[in-house]
C-alpha cells in the first residue's frame, strides 16, 4: 500500500463521523439466550473509494469486567448513496450475510435489512434493524433481530468511545 492516507472519498462526507476505533461494552439478551454483559471494538476505515470498511467483534465480559471468551465477529461495507441513504453489507462467520437499506440523518443512521440470506448450517435469522448515533463524544446503537421463530425484537446496545484522536 502507497504511504500515507489516501484522500477521503466526498461520497463519504456524511458517515465521516463513524471513522476510527471504537470501544467499549454493551449488553446482549434475546428469549433464546441468557442476558449477558459483552466488551465490544469496532472500526472503520476508508481506502479512498466510495466505501467504508467495517469491522466488528465481541467477547464476554466476565463478572469482574475482565475479558472472557470470544462472542461475534462481522465485517462488511457501508456504501453511502444519493440523497442520505445508506446501503450495508455485511457477512458473519456464522453462514450469515446481510444487506441493510437505511437513511443517515446528521449523526444518526437508521436502517432495515432488505436481504438476509445464509448458509444450511446458520442460525435462522430472518430480519434486523440497527440504529447508530453519536451520544456526545459516544457511538450508540441498538440492534433488533427477528430469529429462530422469534418476532422483531431488541437483541443487543453498546455505547462505544474512540479509541485514540479522531482521524483528520
Amino acid at each position: 500500500m502507497p504511504e500515507g492516507s489516501p484522500e477521503l472519498h466526498p461520497d463519504l462526507a456524511p458517515l465521516r463521523f463513524l471513522l476510527g476505533r471504537w470501544e467499549g461494552a454493551g449488553v446482549v439478551g434475546y428469549p433464546t439466550i441468557e442476558s449477558l454483559q459483552f466488551g465490544q471494538e469496532v472500526s472503520f476505515s476508508h481506502n479512498g473509494k466510495p466505501y467504508l470498511i467495517y469491522v466488528s467483534r465481541t467477547w464476554l465480559l466476565n463478572a469482574d469486567g475482565t475479558p472472557g471468551r470470544p462472542l461475534a465477529m462481522e465485517t462488511g461495507f457501508w456504501r453511502p448513496q444519493p440523497g442520505g441513504k445508506v446501503e450495508v453489507l455485511l457477512a458473519h462467520p456464522t453462514g450469515i450475510t446481510e444487506i441493510y437499506l437505511g437513511e443517515v440523518t446528521g449523526t444518526k443512521i437508521e436502517m432495515a435489512t432488505d436481504v438476509v440470506a445464509r448458509t444450511a448450517s446458520a442460525k435462522e435469522v430472518t430480519a434486523g434493524h440497527r440504529l447508530y448515533g453519536l451520544v456526545g463524544p459516544d457511538l450508540a446503537y441498538a440492534y433488533d433481530m427477528a430469529a429462530v421463530g422469534q418476532p422483531l425484537q431488541p437483541h443487543l446496545s453498546a455505547q462505544l468511545k474512540r479509541a485514540g484522536a479522531a482521524p483528520a
